[in-house]
């Protein structure tokens, strides 16, 4: 840990949704949920208005219609979510190359690294940052936290939200730590929580207590040796901006335990197109793909096959996820579920697929083919249309679709509504943000 607070973590807010509420004026100041829009789907981010009403990320969109009826259902648009992102990581990397993103919208910043980084001008040097990247992405705001170690910069990043700043002065993080959740330690998630619980332990001072034998013992040794360290706030992890990429994977721990296959396959499917997307943007392909489960009662497994050639396909890798999920127990309910990649390569075996396109793509953002052949409308999509202009998508069906036109840079637009055939119509590409 270090003697200064110069680890900055840096995370927009409400990311998607705040590019949709940017770039759509009518829904600005109103509750806005991105994610699946069907009945199946999950919540991928809710403005903070829809917050307020309980929705929140991972949830289930049927549950989020029940809380807030009211809000704005959009699927997503990555092209735009990825052009603001690249003004983020950009603007990061103007201050350091030690910059690293862990998603879109958030990342590791080393401001020691810049050599005019004064620590006891910290809120101004961050505040700069953050102003620029405001007036660069037309609105978007981040939260950030500044502290001696990675741990407690990402815990300050989450203490004054949104559009907050907050700086963890050397030598207090373990009396900051201490009255939280143990849930604030990343990695905590709801099963370990409730294992934690069940010995009596919910906040990080609680964590303190037993010894580092008996937290391995309750949790295993990597956890409890993590969790031992990180409860005193003992992290000495440097900001590293290039990794050698091993493996992809993605998982989940879920709130109550699902038995129910379907929907376990559902949730592989997702998981799947996940790791196809981070593959493909890393230039990389795997061989073997491992489904990893945990049951009710911890038992933890993982089953793994091994393709003829590497895949970047999320067909392919959800088909194989598939089977080996067949073949595991699932009637007494999954805690966690995983889907994962290895055995990369910079290269795809092509044969290993064929016709993947249309289930690669996105549950939320759903394929589009063009004016000339059939456009599967969705809300939330951008369109322009030959004598109105750039809209984007309110609601469709029954061969109709309804178009409000507006864009970041006008006021909010009129609504009409088309065939959804019309030849006037089409498909926009997400407009770009100059620096």
């Amino acid at each position: 840990m270090r003697s200064t607070a110069s680890i900055m973590h840096l995370d927009l807010d409400a990311f998607f949704a705040s590019v949709e509420q940017r770039d759509k004026p009518s829904l600005r100041g109103k509750p806005v949920i991105v994610g699946g829009i069907g009945p199946r789907g999950v919540v991928a981010t809710a403005s903070y208005e829809a917050r307020l009403r309980g929705v929140r990320s991972a949830m289930r969109t049927g549950e989020a219609r029940a809380r807030c009826p009211h809000a704005a259902f959009l699927g997503g648009r990555f092209d735009a979510y990825r052009e603001a992102s690249r003004i983020v990581m950009g603007r990061l990397r103007e201050v350091t190359d030690l910059v690293e993103p862990l998603s879109l919208d958030e990342a590791f910043v080393d401001l020691a690294d810049n050599p005019d980084f004064d620590p006891d001008g910290v809120v101004d040097f961050v505040q700069a940052i953050l102003t620029d990247i405001t007036e660069r992405t037309d609105g978007l705001t981040a939260s950030v936290g500044v502290a001696s170690s990675k741990l407690m910069a990402k815990i300050g990043s989450e203490l004054n939200k949104p559009n907050g700043l907050f700086v963890v002065p050397p030598g207090s993080e373990a009396d900051i730590l201490g009255p939280m959740q143990a849930t604030a330690i990343p990695g905590v998630g709801p099963a370990t929580a409730e294992r934690l619980r069940r010995v009596g332990i919910q906040t990080v001072e609680d964590l303190r207590v037993p010894s580092q034998d008996e937290l391995i013992r309750i949790l295993g040794n990597s956890s409890g040796h993590s969790l031992w360290r990180l409860s005193r706030a003992m992290d000495d992890r440097p900001v590293v901006p290039f990794r050698e990429t091993k493996s992809v994977s993605v998982e989940d721990t879920f709130e109550n335990d699902i038995s129910d296959r379907s929907y376990l396959e559902i949730i592989i499917d997702r998981m799947a197109r996940k790791v196809a997307e981070r593959l493909r943007k890393n230039g990389l392909s795997g061989r073997t793909v491992t489904v990893k489960i945990r049951h009710h009662d911890f038992e933890t497994h993982t089953r793994s096959a091994t393709l003829v050639g590497p895949t970047d396909s999320a067909a392919t890798l959800s088909a194989t996820a598939k089977g080996l999920l067949a073949q595991s127990d699932v009637s007494n309910g999954l805690r966690l579920l995983g889907v994962g990649v290895s055995g990369l390569a910079d290269w795809v075996q092509d044969d290993l697929f064929t016709d993947h396109d249309a289930e690669d793509e996105p549950e939320i953002e759903p394929e589009t083919q063009g004016r000339r052949g059939p456009v599967r409308w969705y809300p939330g999509m951008d369109v322009t249309h030959d004598e109105l202009g750039d809209g984007w998508v309110w609601g469709s069906g029954l061969g109709r679709v309804t178009v409000r036109f507006e864009t970041r840079h006008t006021p909010p637009g009129p609504v009409h509504t088309f065939r959804a055939d019309d030849p006037a119509l089409d498909v926009r590409h997400a407009g770009t943000v100059e620096p």
